[in-house]
């Protein structure tokens, strides 16, 4: 079938839905693939295994990045970041899909690396038995945004309705784009329960642009074992360019501890017992030459030391702050920036080779208190043409993961380095 052809029976055939939009935001013009989501992916256990691993590289890879940029907290999610580069790369050819496989760490062969994010999001999004919505919800939502009457191939959109169950709106950016900006922007906000307004900031898509890729994560969560809201108290944190005094949270033995070579960590379970919040405390003094050190392989063996419950007591200090930035720069230099030039190959997505990725932007936000977390993300793209018992005190620069257990995924990580920010 002919681009043109697919594209009229685009018009022609797909029936306007939409699964879920507030009042606030009326639902644009869904469209329907011909293909289902496959529920049941055929992935084996290594290639689920690989996926995870090079999903840790790439983690890592990403916040030596932010760290040079930076100066403060931040926060990021590696699986928003990924998911969405990943639906991008079902439409990269010859040298640029080469270098984001290298970027991205994506070491499973085509055919296989997305049935394998497909099992991921599955096991991600599988609500954890007995759990009560009010007190733990993850959800993981994929879309494409198309130019109305840009023909884009069948394939291309059979991939992302088989494994990451993107739906596909119209939009008009040539004569409209403020407005499909805010109805992306409305769509990301209803997926992140408004932790995230606006992903794309006013001139960030314009009349040049032919698509947009969006992925949103939600996480909030209840700690298994709360703080105590009584025992809260103002205390010193020790940061890295001076000491400042923030709101501390006091917890009574809800905190698996252990140690390794400079360095003491924690582990405190959400309800439901699939997911965790994980913390690594460097040794005094240390914070920096430890995070410059940080590696893949470093990071994976203190997340293997983690065990799901414990009976330490833990004090550290309440946060929130929010981490919006641009990506161009950071996936350019971990080695894709052929994406960004007029040498881009997106072939797979329209057949020809006239489009080059805009924009990678990414937000995160994150709020920690004595009930439990709450943490959203996005990542847009558009394309155009041309992270008594013994006792942790956490008075000092820390990294935080919340790590999905089962799966291993790294759903949002970061770190803080002054909490009263």
């Amino acid at each position: 079938m002919t681009k043109a052809r697919w594209s009229l029976v685009l018009s022609l055939i797909f029936a306007a839905c939409d699964g879920a939009s507030s009042p606030s935001h009326p639902a644009p013009t869904e469209l329907r693939s011909a293909k289902v989501r496959s529920s049941a992916p055929a992935v084996s256990a290594e290639d689920a295994a690989a996926l995870a691993a090079d999903n840790l590289a790439f983690a890592v890879d990403m916040h030596h990045q932010l760290r040079a940029t930076q100066d403060g907290n931040f926060i990021f999610s590696q699986t928003s970041i990924s998911t969405a580069l990943a639906m991008l790369y079902a439409g990269a050819g010859t040298t640029t899909a080469t270098e984001m496989a290298t970027a991205l760490h994506f070491g499973l062969p085509s055919d296989r690396l997305h049935p394998a994010f497909n099992a991921l999001d599955l096991a991600l999004t599988t609500p954890p038995t007995g759990a009560d919505a009010a007190a733990f919800r993850l959800a993981v939502a994929n879309s494409l945004w198309v130019q109305d009457g840009f023909p884009v191939l069948p394939s291309y959109l059979d991939t992302l309705a088989e494994n990451y169950g993107a739906g596909l709106f119209v939009e008009d950016f040539v004569a409209n784009a403020d407005g499909a900006r805010d109805r992306i922007n409305g769509w990301v906000s209803d997926r992140t329960e408004a932790q995230i307004p606006e992903l794309f900031p006013k001139g960030s898509i314009n009349a040049l642009t032919r698509l947009v890729l969006t992925n949103a994560v939600f996480f909030h969560g209840d700690w298994k074992t709360p703080f105590r809201h009584d025992a809260t108290t103002g205390a010193v944190f020790h940061g890295l360019t001076a000491d400042v005094t923030v709101p501390t949270m006091h917890g009574a033995h809800n905190a698996a501890l252990w140690t390794g070579t400079g360095f003491t960590a924690a582990a405190l379970d959400y309800v439901g017992d699939t997911t965790s919040m994980i913390l690594i405390v460097p040794d005094a003094g240390t914070f920096d030459a430890f995070e410059t050190g940080l590696t893949a392989s470093g990071l994976g063996a203190i997340l293997a030391g983690a065990q799901p419950s414990g009976a330490a007591d833990l004090i550290m200090p309440r946060f929130k702050f929010e981490t919006a930035v641009g990506l161009n720069d950071a996936l350019s230099a971990l080695g894709m920036p052929q994406a960004f030039s007029n040498g881009a190959d997106f072939s797979g997505i329209d057949g020809s080779r006239d489009l080059v990725v805009q924009r990678v932007i990414h937000d995160a936000i994150i709020a920690v208190d004595e009930k439990g977390t709450t943490a959203a993300a996005a990542t847009g793209i558009s394309v155009g043409t041309t992270s008594l018992p013994p006792t942790l005190v956490v008075d000092r620069p820390f990294l935080f993961f919340i790590r999905h257990n089962p799966t291993g995924a790294i759903l949002f990580q970061g770190r803080v380095v002054d909490p009263s920010k």
